[in-house]
C-alpha cells in the first residue's frame, strides 16, 4: 500500500519598510504563525528593500482543503 503524501498550505508574508525591519517585529510575526501551527521554511530580505519576506508551510486539514475548493464568492473576499 504506497503512503499518502502530505499536502501542504503555504503562507508568504512581507514586512518591514525600506528603513528595515526590526527584529522584534520579525519575532512576533512567526510566534504568531508558530501558535497556529505555521512553520517557517525561508526568511531572506529582496535585495536593496529593507524588508523580509517569511515563507511559511503547515499540513493541509480537511477543512483548508475544503475552503480553498469553494468558489471565492461563496467565502469573500
Amino acid at each position: 500500500m504506497a503512503e499518502e503524501l502530505t499536502k501542504w498550505e503555504y503562507r508568504v508574508l512581507t514586512i518591514g519598510s525600506i528603513f528595515g525591519t526590526k527584529d522584534e517585529n520579525i519575532q512576533a510575526t512567526l510566534n504568531e504563525w508558530g501558535e497556529e501551527g505555521w512553520e517557517a521554511t525561508h526568511v531572506y530580505t529582496p535585495e536593496g528593500s529593507g524588508k523580509v519576506t517569511l515563507v511559511a508551510r503547515r499540513p493541509m486539514t480537511d477543512r483548508a482543503r475544503r475552503l480553498r475548493s469553494m468558489p471565492r464568492s461563496v467565502i469573500g473576499d
